[in-house]
């Protein structure tokens, strides 16, 4: 799972980057929103960096071939003096990027500066949990679609009350085609309505590079029981260039299992989960240090992305499915085709959520959280990045309103936070205890809803 967010840890991180989706397997990030380096940016910091990026490639990049060939090519580049004329954060990241990506074609792999020109994308709809809606269509066919994949704790409430409002439905329609990825675990658990529930299906292998050296560490995924069931009707998934990384293991998973067709455009093709770390100078990278691998194909889909059983514009896509479930509609448009929204946004915050921010807010910007109210992993990230984080929330000034605005897109609550000196949006995500396990923050929009958050999130 990509999370550039997550530029300390890989478990839930708070930092001052933006991110333009959700989701351990995310889409391309945006510039990031920080406080002006404290290292200057010079031939030294140059020097650093690339120091930095080279020890990171050789000791856990996912190939252990690629990764020492990347890093002597940024090494060589360097002493030949290509990075001189690179004056900003900005242009060297970019030029990090593309020295790598030309050994590595990794598209999880990159650097990232604070001074990037935005990166334009389509904002992801507001979800819950990243499911956006689910609808009843003629025929008794039903749909669902879902952005992103938060772990299952975050992921079951809201993906069960939406697949069981389309349980008597006689086919389903998953739309695939704005998701970015996610949890593994979260893949699996929806891969978990297509089966029997008596026998659990193993799903996919995640292999983990063990730093410096050549050998790896493996995670596997099963499915688990669910509430409903839709094994043996049938299945069609929507899918598109924009399908990622986790979104496209869900497509990769239903195809090789038989579970489903596939209905689009070839997906992304971003198979290696890995972290984010700061490199010095604000700059940061997105090291893939993992890999997926099907126990059906022993493969993966990394750089080839993919193929649907049926191709055909990603716009026409739910346009096709239907047609073979049916007579041919007259729209592909799900607001046109719908005959009932059955999924209803949560309307109101997890109880505690509001005052729980607020303390981790209050806490944060007086240089002194309450790491008793913040979840181990957390509390860590928290204490690794406080230092950057204090001054840009005691810059705001006092809070002066807390305005719920949405769930989630990978599990908890949206709040609008005005504050003396300006307004932020906020996610937090509580654990089941009640303590805080994540958050990001980032500038709120002029309006609601809410555009997408831009830091502090699950990786």
């Amino acid at each position: 799972m990509r999370n550039l967010a997550a530029v300390l840890v890989s478990c839930i991180a708070l930092a001052t980057t933006v991110q333009a989706q959700p989701a351990p397997h995310p889409a391309t990030p945006q510039p990031a929103r920080t406080l002006a380096p404290t290292v200057p940016f010079d031939a030294t910091a140059r020097r650093a960096i690339v120091g930095e990026v080279a020890k990171a490639m050789r000791d856990e990049y996912v190939e252990p071939d690629k990764g020492a060939r990347a890093a002597a090519k940024v090494e060589h580049a360097l002493a030949a003096g290509d990075y001189d004329s690179l004056q900003t954060p900005a242009a060297f990241a970019l030029r990090l990027s593309a020295d790598l990506a030309e050994i590595t074609h990794d598209k999880h792999l990159e650097v990232g500066a604070p001074d990037q020109a935005p990166v334009a994308y389509e904002p992801p709809p507001i979800s819950e949990s990243g499911v956006v809606r689910a609808d009843r269509l003629a025929g008794g066919i039903g749909y669902v679609e879902i952005v992103g994949f938060p772990p299952p704790q975050a992921f079951r409430t809201a993906l069960d009350r939406a697949m069981a409002s389309l349980a008597d439905t006689k086919a389903l329609v998953i739309d695939m085609r704005r998701n970015t990825g996610g949890s593994p675990d979260g893949v699996a658990y929806l891969v978990s309505y297509f089966v029997d529930a008596k026998k659990p299906v193993h799903v996919m292998d995640l292999l983990r590079r063990k730093a410096g050296t050549a050998d790896y560490s493996t995670m596997q995924t099963f499915t688990s029981p669910t509430p409903t069931s839709f094994a043996g009707k049938p299945i069609y998934v929507l899918t598109s260039p924009r399908t990622f990384s986790g979104g496209e293991e869900f497509c990769y998973d239903m195809q090789n299992l038989k579970l489903a067709v596939l209905v689009g455009e070839t997906t992304g093709g971003g198979a290696n989960p890995g972290g984010g770390r700061p490199l010095g100078a604000g700059l940061w990278m997105f090291l893939p240090s993992g890999k997926a691998r099907s126990p059906v194909t022993g493969a993966n889909w990394e750089g080839v992305g993919v193929t649907p059983d049926i191709a055909t514009p990603a716009a026409l896509a739910l346009r096709v499915a239907i047609g073979k479930l049916g007579p041919t509609p007259a729209s592909g448009d799900i607001a046109v085709l719908s005959q009932a929204s059955l999924f209803q946004l949560r309307a109101a915050p997890t109880p505690g959520a509001e005052a729980a921010l607020r303390r981790l807010i209050e806490g944060t910007a007086s240089g002194q959280p309450d790491y008793g109210q913040l979840t181990r992993g957390f509390a860590e990230v928290v204490r690794s990045q406080l230092t950057k984080i204090q001054p840009l929330l005691a810059s705001l000034g006092p809070i002066q309103s807390v305005t719920f605005r949405s769930p989630g897109d990978m599990g908890g609550d949206r709040f609008e936070v005005k504050f003396a000196k300006g307004a932020e949006l906020w996610s937090l995500v509580l654990a089941p205890d009640g303590k805080v396990d994540g958050a990001r923050f980032g500038p709120a929009p002029p309006a609601s809803p809410p555009a997408p958050a831009r830091a502090m999130s699950r990786g």
